[in-house]
């Protein structure tokens, strides 16, 4: 139930893997607005978005020990009407933020038996703009891979053998207190392993036998015995259509095995990135920074509505700012700064915000033809990232230079969310 794979990745620069850490963690579990099963669930659906397996899997897991309904997990249809009306501004934040409108906070807020709070929604928005950003880390880096499909070779994320992450990273400059917390998360992890293997195949087999009796039910109100006794040769089948969503599931060799049906869990799975140059000009307007800025406006409300977390977040955009790029910029022909700054921009860009003070011709010249292809798959649409987008780009660039690359992409994607939820909420509250 640990990032593994991705704080692998973000190793290779231990300053900005702290900070990352801090901030999920305050997200998951610290205090907040938010009930720890629901963040869970959040986070499910987020990154279902991408049909990112290992976000889903992990959080599947983090949810049932959270005390989370093992019945939400059948899909949407099984959750409570408040946490169901999230998946709008969810589908819009993965997608096309610059469509959320203060109409959509309304709807979220307004007073009903299912209304949101203010510090709620902040939560719940922060926590998806996270997720959907982690899940275009996770697919820029090779950890969403599947091992049974063969893989992506040399993109695959290190193999440390037997050891946990924590020991083989004790010699670098992770706080001792950070390698502390997550060995004890590790025997945490192991302990309660067991008793969730034995929960999870429990309530499977409770889930086959009452839709196997609604099965037979329905059969026999029809009146056809025939069809009865199809219904239960075929009831088990049917079964596990129904609850595909009901995973992890514990398979022979005792591993825990990951989510099955992401379907379940998003609703208009064909809604997608859709360029914002192509969008219907009457209906959306280019987002300009100088109007409405993280530093100037996003910061304040955020950590307004939800404690410290504006700090934790504006500490992790600083420090991904301030990482070394001095090879990649050089390999470019410019200055780091002005090489970050092209990529930053460039995301920005395709999220349609837009920098008065920024000369976009540069882009072109920074940033080669296969570099902005990869970029901009990872950003909009990570669940098409494939081999050959590596294979053609990355030969140039060291192993932490693409970690670097993947880390730029997830902190302005992450802001390029945040900035249109809080803004919407500030035209709310306006």
């Amino acid at each position: 139930g640990r990032l593994e794979a991705v704080t692998q990745q973000m190793g290779y620069h231990p300053q900005y893997l702290d900070s990352f850490l801090k901030t999920q963690h305050y997200l998951m579990h610290m205090d907040g607005p938010l009930p720890f099963d629901c963040r869970h669930y959040i986070a499910i659906m987020a990154a279902a978005r991408h049909q990112c397996r290992y976000l889903v899997n992990l959080h599947v897991l983090q949810f049932l020990r959270a005390g989370g309904d093992p019945q939400w997990l059948r899909g949407l249809e099984f959750i409570p009407p408040k946490l169901r009306n999230l998946n709008e501004i969810n589908k819009i934040l993965a997608h096309r933020p610059w469509l959320i409108t203060k109409e959509h906070i309304e709807k979220l807020l307004k007073i009903s038996e299912w209304s949101w709070s203010l510090a709620e929604l902040v939560h719940a928005v922060v926590l998806l703009a996270h997720c959907h950003a982690l899940a275009s880390f996770v697919f820029g880096c090779g950890c969403e891979q599947d091992e049974g499909l063969g893989g992506r070779g040399s993109l695959k994320p290190l193999s440390l053998g037997n050891q946990c992450f924590c020991e083989a990273t004790a010699g670098n400059s992770y706080s001792q207190e950070l390698l502390r917390i997550n060995r004890k998360r590790s025997l945490d992890s192991c302990m309660e392993l067991d008793s969730l293997r034995e929960r999870m195949q429990r309530i499977h087999v409770e889930t086959e036998g009452r839709d196997e009796m609604r099965l037979l039910q329905q059969d026999r109100e029809e009146g056809e015995r025939q069809g009865a006794e199809v219904g239960v040769q075929g009831g088990t089948e049917h079964c596990s259509d129904l609850s595909a969503g009901l995973s992890p599931l514990a398979d022979t060799d005792g591993e825990v095995t990951g989510a099955t049906n992401l379907a379940c869990y998003m609703q208009d799975p064909d809604f997608g990135y859709q360029d914002f140059a192509r969008r219907d000009e009457n209906q959306t307007q280019v987002f300009r920074v100088q109007d409405y800025s993280w530093e100037d406006h996003g910061f304040s409300l955020v950590n307004r509505l939800y404690s410290d977390i504006g700090h934790l977040l504006d500490e992790k955009f600083r420090t991904v700012d301030g990482l070394q790029s001095s090879a990649m910029a050089k390999r470019q022909g410019c200055e780091p700064s002005v090489f970050k700054r092209g990529i930053w921009n460039y995301i920005h860009c395709m999220f349609g915000i837009r920098y008065d003070d920024y000369d976009y011709a540069e882009v072109n010249q920074l940033l080669e033809r296969m570099l902005k292809v990869y970029i901009k798959t990872v950003t909009c649409y990570p669940e098409k990232t494939n081999s050959e987008m590596f294979d053609r780009f990355w030969k140039q660039f060291k192993h932490s230079e693409k970690v670097h690359v993947n880390l730029l992409i997830l902190e302005a994607r992450m802001q390029a969310e945040l900035l249109y939820a809080l803004q919407a909420i500030t035209q709310y509250m306006i």
